[in-house]
């Protein structure tokens, strides 16, 4: 594994309000987590994921609950394509995205940019450029987003991630490759309250 196993819990706050919490557990070949929102309206976005020996992932599975709406995905990831399909309210709907070169995906928590990563980092680089499959956590469907990520040699530890065109994210990244914070652009953080032991 790439990243230490473990379970890790994160706080996402919004001008210092609470307004989520992350809980991922990580062990060699799988990697499961969710994100409850602090509100009384309680969405919930819940993942699992099984990898490769290479630490990508292979097959994933999604949830999203808002009260008493909820949908569901399954993906795989076979070849150069994940295809899935994603049920909500009785109807089925299939997709499918081409992969990157890179063969990443995105489940829509913060422990999906650890392995990121971890991956660009194993391959001894400090810029990187690729397609990314990223799943949407509302709506859980996939697309293939362009995204850029490079590390700031003034600031050991400190990557800038460009999630979209004209985004940036700031991430701080411990040396073993646990994501310590990411702030993005409108100002959220994300704080990693409880390491893995």
């Amino acid at each position: 594994m790439i990243i230490p196993q473990g379970e890790y819990v994160y706080e996402v706050r919004e001008q210092g309000d609470l307004i989520a919490t992350e809980t991922a557990q990580v062990s060699a070949a799988r990697l499961s987590g969710v994100r409850r929102a602090a509100d009384a309206a309680g969405n919930r976005h819940e993942v699992e994921a099984t990898l490769d020996e290479d630490g990508l992932v292979r097959t994933i599975r999604l949830r999203y609950a808002r009260g008493p709406f909820s949908r569901s995905a399954a993906y795989d990831a076979l070849d150069d394509t994940l295809r899935g399909v994603v049920t909500a309210m009785g109807a089925r709907n299939t997709v499918e995205v081409k992969l990157g070169r890179f063969r990443e995906i995105d489940g829509g928590l913060i422990i999906f940019k650890a392995l990121l990563i971890a991956h660009v980092r194993g391959r001894g680089q400090s810029r990187w450029t690729a397609r990314v499959a990223v799943i949407d956590p509302a709506t859980l469907v996939a697309r293939s987003v362009k995204q850029s990520l490079y590390r700031v040699e003034a600031e050991p530890g400190t990557w800038l991630f460009e999630p979209a065109i004209g985004e940036r994210e700031t991430l701080v990244v411990d040396e073993a490759g646990r994501i310590l914070s990411h702030r993005t652009r409108t100002g959220i953080c994300t704080v990693l309250v409880k390491p893995p032991a």
